[in-house]
């Protein structure tokens, strides 16, 4: 099932982005005091009391302004709140209710979305006015103090209360949802027509072409698929209508939707850099992927080719060093058949269960070869590892001590773990936690 998404909204400068970081654990949008600092919806994986969920932090919503800026901050902020489950409606407390918030309350009541009312900046010196917001109609306010972690349990408890349910359909569905996506006019809709055997999706050499993120269902040798096309992800300082911009933010959100992610390049362009950081997305949002080098038919070619292509992205995509990669013609169809095969098999690898026996021997195996490392004396000591995951794998190794794991000796267990088990086009994840002496 989906992770439930919660868009945090508000007007500019009342704590929107302070919960945010607090909640993801690490600063990841910029907190200032001064309005208009948050323009670009940031997307962080949050948890409560069992629950996981995707937040989304937005810009402050300036509804009358008519300044560009604040209407591209506005236009992100509407379509936070048309792709969300629940709205996290933040108001600030020390200044009270203001205009703004009513014409902000009005427009959130029309999405009919779920609304959770949060007053912030309230402890226990500034909780005047706290009961005005009653008035904006949106239910019962929640104090609460994002800066001194006050009162986020029950905000929290209310936020969760209205996800939705799993329900039979979804848990039976084996529809292998496929999100395609990458620059404005390498050919994802091509491929996409190509795999569908009609057209779909407008084709055309205009890039920027497909704006919204299309779900098509469909059936081939008895297996069921979803694929999702995208609007192309552009650099911003291209990217001129607004409704081109907010693309880029469909993508992310068809890559958190999809069980596996098409990644296409034209490849008479090569790498570029815009298509290693369309990777960088892909990898951050943890699914297996495939990279298809598609226009192969238009590139000139020797016997070296592919070669320099492949040293070229394994120098590029170090950070993802799992890829996994095709050459492809959407427009004559050069290898088009096998790329259902491809994402399929990325899919299985992310799927792929190690038994908890085999999983010790290749690591102590790899331990054997090379001993783990030693702080201050002490050398660290795995008693034992488990698979607690899939997709992404995910293990967790029981040490002595933590602290004593270095980040190079992690990643030399993960390639371990790699040559020993076909982990590619996927991530994986190892997690490590100190045993509890009792148990030792």
């Amino acid at each position: 099932m989906v992770k439930p998404l919660v868009a945090i909204v508000g007007r500019p400068n009342v704590g929107k982005s302070t919960f945010f970081n607090k909640m993801a654990g690490k600063r990841i949008s910029i907190v200032e005091d001064v309005p208009g600092v948050t323009r670009d919806r940031v997307y962080a994986d949050a948890e409560w009391c069992g629950y996981s969920f995707t937040m989304i932090d937005t810009g402050g919503i300036e509804i009358h302004s008519e300044d560009v800026m604040w209407k591209h901050i506005r236009k992100q902020a509407e379509l936070a709140v048309e792709l969300a489950d629940v709205i996290l409606y933040f108001v600030d407390g020390k200044t009270g209710i203001l205009p703004d918030d009513y014409d902000v309350a009005d427009y959130l009541r029309a999405s009919k979305k779920p609304i959770v009312l949060a007053v912030n900046k309230i402890d226990n010196s500034s909780s005047y006015g706290f009961y005005d917001f009653y008035a904006l109609g949106l239910g019962e306010p929640i104090p609460v103090s994002a800066e001194n972690s006050l009162n986020l349990g029950d905000l929290l408890d209310a936020v969760v209360a209205h996800f939705p349910e799993k329900t039979d359909k979804e848990e039976e569905s084996t529809a292998l949802k496929i999100a395609v996506v990458g620059k404005p006019n390498a050919g994802k809709s091509s491929l996409v027509n190509k795999l569908l055997g009609f057209e779909r999706v407008i084709v055309s050499d205009i890039a920027g072409t497909t704006r919204d993120a299309i779900d098509t269902p469909f059936c081939i040798d008895g297996k069921e698929y979803r694929i999702i096309d995208t609007a192309g992800i552009r650099k911003k300082s291209k990217v001129e209508e607004d409704v081109e911009y907010y693309s880029v933010i469909r993508s992310i959100d068809a890559m958190r939707r999809a069980d596996v992610v098409a990644v296409v390049v034209d490849a008479t362009e090569g790498l570029t850099e815009q298509d290693v950081k369309i990777c960088g997305l892909v990898h951050e949002s943890r699914k297996p992927s495939v990279i298809f080098m598609n226009k192969w038919d238009a590139v000139e070619k020797d016997s070296y080719t592919i070669n320099k292509f492949t040293e070229k992205i394994d120098a590029e995509l170090k950070f993802m060093s799992y890829y996994k990669c095709m050459f492809i013609s959407a427009l004559t169809g050069q290898r088009v058949k096998n790329v259902l095969g491809a994402l399929e098999e990325v899919y299985e690898n992310a799927s792929r269960r190690i038994s908890t026996g085999l999983l010790n021997d290749v690591l102590q195996d790899a331990m054997s070869v090379n001993e783990p490392p030693t702080h201050n004396g002490k050398k660290l000591k795995v008693y034992y590892a488990t698979q607690a995951f899939t997709n992404p794998p995910t293990f967790i190794l029981f040490v002595n001590d933590e602290t004593i794991m270095h980040f190079s000796y992690k990643r030399y267990l993960e390639n371990s773990l790699r040559k020993a088990f076909d982990f590619s086009g996927t991530p994986i994840n190892i997690k490590i936690r100190n045993k509890d002496k009792e148990e030792i």
